[in-house]
């Protein structure tokens, strides 16, 4: 992995976990039931301390844990992934009482956690939620409704839900930790392409109150787009990881596979298209690391720098690892192969945490926004005026 902006120590670092994921969790990952909570791996995480990294590092090392791990193990950066976003509103909004009770038992792998946003009926337009909250009395309040598309659900421990407690659109969301043996709630899994668990949840009257909100009573939009802006970014990072370890395995392949009396790597169209792969997953990394660096040194375009890196890299990831199924041929397509597992992992992370559209719409509302773009465009209307 190139070491352009990182420091020695991260990128031993970063090699160190690649060793730990192939050596350590891969072997977990490969006893895991698809579509089910692998607990085994999620305790393993736990124990090399890396869930505890989820609170006491910046974005950037988040990304750097999060691209090693996909490069030898999808499933355990996958599963270090959930815990951090069906957490980390908790760490960043929770009480006292909140975080004692919930963020060590996450860090040891022995809570698994969930980010329950998604509905039916709001994907991608988050604000449009319909999940209600139901004034009970003082402070208290009944969730019904129904979650969609979850992670880790129905087999969390706790989720981190957004409902709507009044009609005032994205002002009017707050967000809850509800515990899973609540009242009311119930789950089933849903059987997708990806391997890790999804699942959609119905809230039947499901009791919170006062002590379970997390931050303020409806800004708990404040609390999801918080979370998304440092997730995003390592949604890239995971992708970066997925896209090195398809390129890697081209630049093997195409140097050993005979074809047209040389190698494949010979063929002037297969180095292009190496050389492509090579180029598209370096500029996706260094837009993630560039996000990152942004985000842990809070400057102010971090929606629109997130928005981009995630979109950047996701797509080029899709590119890589469909050009490395091209150029593998019809043993990439079988069951087993690394590249058949990546091209099922690869194609949910342009949907998930925000659809490529979103990322585009985000940057374009970004982009007129900044104060720069609005003197330029004064400037046009002055010039045209006179």
């Amino acid at each position: 992995m190139p070491a352009f902006s990182l420091e020695p120590s991260q990128t031993a670092r970063c090699a160190e976990l690649r060793t730990l994921a192939a050596e350590r969790l891969h072997p977990l990952a490969e006893k895991g039931e698809p579509g089910r909570v692998n607990r085994p791996l999620v305790a393993e995480l736990g124990r090399l301390g890396l869930l505890e990294r989820l609170f006491t590092s910046g974005a950037l090392d988040l990304c750097l844990m999060r691209e090693s791990l996909a490069y030898a193990c999808t499933e355990a950066e996958t599963a270090l992934a959930l815990q951090g976003l069906g957490a980390h509103p908790v760490h960043a909004y929770g009480t006292p009482a909140q975080r004692e009770r919930w963020l060590p038992a996450v860090s040891d792998g022995g809570a698994v956690a969930a980010f329950a946003l998604s509905e039916p009926g709001a994907g991608s337009d988050a604000a449009a939620l319909s999940l209600s909250a139901v004034p009970d009395g003082p402070s208290r309040w009944r969730l019904t409704g129904e979650k969609c598309w979850i992670s880790n659900a129905p087999e969390a421990d706790f989720y981190t839900v957004f409902a709507r407690t009044t009609q005032a659109g994205a002002r009017g969301v707050t967000a809850f930790l509800v515990p899973a043996d609540r009242p009311g709630l119930s789950g089933t899994g849903l059987d997708m392409l990806s391997p890790h668990p999804i699942g959609a949840l119905a809230f039947d009257a499901v009791p919170v109150s006062a002590d379970d909100v997390l931050g303020e009573v409806d800004r708990g939009f404040r609390v999801a787009m918080g979370t998304l802006n440092l997730f995003r970014p390592s949604v890239g990072a995971f992708a970066v990881g997925m896209a090195q370890a398809a390129l890697d395995a081209t630049l093997a392949h195409t140097s050993r596979r005979d074809a047209f009396g040389g190698k494949l790597r010979d063929l002037q169209s297969v180095g292009h298209t190496v050389a492509e792969m090579a180029l598209r997953t370096d500029a996706a990394r260094l837009m993630v690391y560039a996000a990152a660096t942004a985000y842990d040194e809070g400057a102010p375009d971090v929606p629109k720098r997130a928005a981009m890196a995630k979109l950047l890299a996701t797509e080029t990831a899709q590119y890589v690892v469909d050009s490395a199924v091209q150029l593998h041929g019809a043993r990439a397509l079988r069951r087993g192969h690394l590249l058949e597992h990546l091209y099922r992992e690869v194609r949910a992370p342009r949907i998930y945490e925000g659809a490529s559209e979103v990322q585009r719409g985000i940057i374009a509302k970004e982009l007129y926004a900044e104060p720069a773009t609005v003197k330029a465009l004064e400037a046009v209307e002055t010039m045209e005026a006179s």
